[in-house]
């Protein structure tokens, strides 16, 4: 089994791609600030899970790696909120992803507490 079967990878790498798109036509000025940080954040939390999901076999590693990719979750929502008070991104917009980062909080908080659906 692949950690690209996992539900929370799956719309991490959504999101992720949304943003990338999302970002293009943000100010060149903002290349090295909002736009970098928010990229990087919603990419962190697929290679968080990416990571934890290979060293599955370790509880506490694989919780911690999932800890991780959960607070990269959080911080691409405080980069939405900046994004939308930038006036870079429409109320609707952010409502939408950030809806999407939400769920996938939520996927992420299940793995957590259930890691021994996950092949531990």
């Amino acid at each position: 089994m692949s950690f690209k079967t996992l539900l929370a990878y799956q719309k991490g790498f959504e999101l992720a791609i949304d943003i990338f798109h999302l970002t293009k036509v943000f100010p060149k000025y903002e290349m090295f600030g909002l736009t970098s940080q928010m990229v990087r954040s919603s990419r962190s939390v697929c290679s968080n899970i990416a990571e934890g999901y290979r060293k599955r076999q370790y509880e506490k590693h694989f919780k911690s790696k999932l800890s991780d990719a959960d607070s990269e979750n959080s911080e691409t929502q405080l980069w939405l909120d900046f994004a939308l008070a930038c006036e870079y991104i429409s109320v609707e917009k952010r409502k939408k992803l950030h809806h999407k980062s939400e769920e996938i909080g939520k996927l992420l908080n299940y793995m957590m507490n259930n890691p021994d659906k996950f092949g531990l």
